[in-house]
């Protein structure tokens, strides 16, 4: 049923767009019909997803596939690290089970593995089908040129520089509004190794998580595309079509050629998310103690997250949330954008389900749901700075516009999702 929760969700929506609007580099072209057609298309998949027997049957097989590589996974990680892993023989008695859960063993090396296997699909043309199919749907659907619809598509699976990677060749030759869509919707979405990582993490507090981190990525990426057309309007007589094979920016030589590259590819993955956790944990850690200690001065408890929660928690109720869990979700929401959206998981991960109501744990999975924090602005600029070094001075002076747009980008996923009867969700 439709209530006031779901028509509080049409604020959310509103104040994106007029975030977005107040910013733009061109507020008399305001593309309407993309806005509607976007949103409307993000309603239509989360309806198709949910609401189909078929696809929701499928989608809870996700959730089937997601712990079989989580269980696949752990065995390799035994095998190498032993009982550290958290299996279930220890040599020790334990008085906290729950302490077997340790990030570098569970998170981190489903990354690797994911990352693996995507490199022997796309060898074998199943994820290149994948991708081409999206990205005739993106091409069809939004006004995209090939190029950039397929790019929009890889980044959906393949990450927010990884994606761009399949049109290196044509990157210079992309307009301001296409090169600016492609950094916006590469933050507002994941790839699909964390995707697998976060629907770990969830799986104890969220019923059928990897149902819902998959829709996130996928509908987040038309939300992408509006903010960043919006932010950026597009010039289309500088755009002209060109044709292009996706299968010449990245190929393998075999299956093991694949496994093997792919591995590697990983590796550097995991490496830079646990870098980026421990340094910028530690930068907050450091902040809480000063702040702790004027506290105490002053006689308030302070804290980053108590700060971003009075900030956010504005934005975190025009999504749906109530203003009961508002402080709580917001917090969560700029944990995402100054940590990473793997902190801001793993604290709703680790809340008690008594801590935070269905509706908002749900609603913040979409919110989360994308790679838009302060650490993506310095891999997209050291990524795009390789692909495209001569566009270089163009892509820092848009790329934080690119990160408010990618941010907000879930946030409107969010609020869409919230439009809709939660009883949908299960």
């Amino acid at each position: 049923m439709f209530g006031p929760q779901n028509a509080q969700s049409l604020v959310g929506i509103a104040l994106v767009l007029l975030i977005c609007w107040a910013v733009s580099e061109n507020r008399a072209r305001f593309p309407w019909k993309l806005a509607l057609g976007a949103m409307a298309v993000q309603g239509l998949l989360v309806l198709a997803l949910f609401g189909l027997p078929a696809v929701r049957a499928a989608l809870q097989g996700v959730g089937v596939v997601v712990d079989g590589l989580a269980t696949s996974t752990q065995a390799g990680v035994a095998f190498v690290f032993g009982f550290l892993a958290g299996t279930p023989n220890q040599p020790y008695a334990l008085t906290d089970p729950g302490s077997l859960f340790v990030f570098a063993f569970r998170v981190l090396p489903v990354i690797l593995v994911v990352c693996a296997l995507a490199a022997l699909l796309w060898h074998w043309k199943i994820l290149v089908w994948i991708t081409q199919a999206f990205g005739v749907v993106f091409e069809r659907t939004m006004g995209l040129r090939g190029p950039p619809a397929l790019a929009t598509a890889a980044t959906v699976f393949m990450g927010q520089v990884e994606g761009p990677i399949f049109i290196r060749s044509y990157l210079p030759s992309l307009s301001r509004s296409e090169l600016f869509m492609l950094i916006a919707v590469g933050m507002a979405c994941v790839s699909g190794s964390t995707m697998v990582a976060y629907a770990t993490i969830l799986s104890g507090v969220l019923p059928n998580a990897a149902a819902h981190v998959l829709t996130a990525s996928i509908v987040s990426a038309p939300a992408g595309v509006l903010l960043a057309r919006i932010i950026v309007p597009r010039d289309a007589a500088i755009e002209e079509a060109q044709t292009y094979d996706p299968l010449a920016a990245k190929k393998y030589d075999s299956s093991i050629d694949a496994l093997i590259k792919g591995t590697t590819d990983g590796l550097q993955i995991v490496m830079n998310v646990a870098a980026t956790l421990i340094v910028f944990v530690a930068l907050v850690a450091i902040v809480n103690k000063i702040l702790g200690a004027v506290g105490d001065a002053v006689g308030y408890q302070l804290s980053v997250e108590a700060g971003l929660g009075v900030i956010f928690a504005p934005l975190a109720w025009a999504i749906g949330v109530s203003w009961a869990d508002a402080p709580t979700a917001g917090s969560l929401l700029g944990v995402k954008l100054v940590l990473t959206e793997f902190t801001a998981f793993i604290s709703m991960g680790n809340m008690p389900l008594e801590a935070m109501e269905p509706r908002t744990r749900v609603l913040m999975t979409y919110a989360l749901c994308g790679f838009a924090n302060i650490a993506s602005v310095g891999i997209n600029l050291a990524g795009f700075s390789v692909l495209v070094p001569e566009r270089r001075n163009e892509i820092v002076g848009m790329v934080w516009k690119a990160m408010m747009a990618g941010f907000l980008a879930t946030c409107l996923t969010a609020s869409i999702v919230g439009l809709l009867p939660h009883d949908l969700f299960g």
